[in-house]
């Protein structure tokens, strides 16, 4: 859900994440100021796929076909101890991210047509950006800032479903990790960023 401004999303886009709640102390300050989609409500997260399927599309059969796909993954803990950087891109990177990229691999696996980030990128590097498009002093100042935060570390339970309206990034589901096929939790739309 990065690497996109807020006004290039569109109303029924959505998008698999992994919340990384135990990141919002130290990045939320940054990312509000900084990464578009906070301010478009998307929370604190790892990118598992996106752009997913159309939200027309996603029915009671979808959910489970997710449920079922993430549902063989175990949890598994995350460890955030460092940043690094893509052309305009300050992230925290997960270690391992390997969990991660099995996920992303799954989805794509039962979805081929949606390749993360419309194919765009040869290695698709798992991350938790921060801040996007900022010169450098000001990407050195969030990252001298970040690492006195460090380490990081998250448990990973669950991936949800995110769905744009037009104006903002709503939870439509939430799907546990390791649990039997199926079980899925197709979701009433919520306000991820967790503001009113």
């Amino acid at each position: 859900m990065e690497d996109d401004d807020t006004h290039g999303f569109q109303a029924g886009q959505s998008g698999l994440i992994v919340r990384v709640p135990e990141a919002e102390p130290a990045v939320r300050g940054w990312r509000d100021r900084l990464d578009p989609s906070a301010r478009g409500g998307v929370p604190a997260h790892v990118t598992v796929l996106f752009p997913f399927l159309d939200a027309s599309r996603i029915d009671q059969g979808v959910c489970a076909a997710i449920g079922e796909v993430l549902g063989r993954h175990q949890s598994f803990e995350a460890r955030f101890d460092h940043c690094g950087r893509f052309p305009g891109v300050l992230y925290l990177a997960p270690e391992p991210d390997t969990h991660f990229r099995c996920l992303t691999e799954a989805m794509v696996e039962r979805w081929p047509e949606h390749p993360p980030f419309g194919g765009q990128f040869d290695d698709v590097v798992p991350h938790l950006t921060v801040a996007q498009g900022q010169d450098e002093a000001v990407v050195e100042q969030v990252e001298a800032d970040l690492l006195t935060g460090l380490p990081i570390v998250a448990q990973v339970s669950s991936v949800d479903l995110l769905v744009n309206d037009g104006r903002r990034w709503r939870q439509r589901a939430s799907f546990p990790l390791g649990q039997p096929a199926g079980h899925g939790a197709f979701g009433v739309l919520g306000d991820v960023s967790g503001r009113r």
